[in-house]
């Protein structure tokens, strides 16, 4: 009823369909991948808490980085797809302004409770809540691996966007060319799909986004590791 306003008399129309509104439905990999982290993030931090100290590459790529972002004059550096914090605290220590995005709010709940002096959020990678060319340097520390590689053309055009020219973007994943299913990880029931990016593949879709790939190693795996990790750095055009 609307108050203010002469009741109107009543009159019986004829029922008729009315449409929904659309509504943009969620991919189901990011469905799946938030669910998963929300539900392993205390477990995943404190099995993967040291990691880096056993590490020397990656500590290596990671001091490069740093220092390139020094020699663009400092600014902004974001890490996307952070989980709990453990590079960004890193990148911290380094003397980068560096903040962190993860699609996860249990993961970003872990971040900030292990990095207080650090400022996280969530939001997805594939649409950053970021002003266009924000930011000197981005890394997406292994948070390509649960995007289908049929969409990682839109994923580095978004990152693209995000970067300054000239700016610099790190990426590590793990290497291969196949995908996996998982039902279980860091001793939980989740399911969620990961996938073993080419190299060749996603070097050449960055060129296509508008980065020029400066620096490209690989290792073979350690530990537990099972496939050979992949690190590419690139600068936007």
């Amino acid at each position: 009823m609307n108050e203010g306003h002469p009741t109107e008399p009543s009159r019986v129309t004829e029922p008729r369909d009315v449409a929904e509104p659309s509504r943009p439905t969620e991919p189901c990999h990011v469905t799946e991948t938030r669910a998963a982290y929300d539900t392993v993030a205390i477990d995943y931090a404190s099995l993967l808490e040291g990691e880096l100290a056993r590490s020397p590459l990656d500590r290596a790529l990671l001091g490069h980085f740093a220092e390139l972002v020094g020699l663009e004059g400092g600014g902004p550096v974001v890490d996307v797809g952070c989980g709990p914090g453990r590079v960004t605290g890193h990148l911290g220590t380094l003397g980068l302004d560096v903040s962190g995005i993860d699609l996860s709010p249990g993961m970003v709940a872990e971040a900030q409770r292990r990095h207080p002096e650090l400022d996280f959020r969530t939001g997805s990678l594939a649409a950053l809540d970021l002003p266009d060319a924000s930011v000197t340097g981005l890394v997406a520390w292994y948070s390509i691996i649960h995007t289908p590689p049929e969409l990682l053309p839109e994923v580095f055009v978004e990152l693209h966007r995000v970067i300054r020219a000239n700016g610099l973007l790190l990426l590590a994943f793990q290497a291969g060319g196949f995908s996996v299913r998982h039902e279980q990880a860091y001793g939980h029931a989740v399911t969620f799909e990961a996938h073993r990016h080419d190299p060749d593949g996603v070097a050449a879709q960055l060129a296509d986004a508008g980065f020029r790939v400066t620096v490209r190693t690989e290792r073979v795996p350690q530990d537990y590791e099972k496939t050979p990790q992949a690190f590419l750095l690139g600068r936007r055009g």
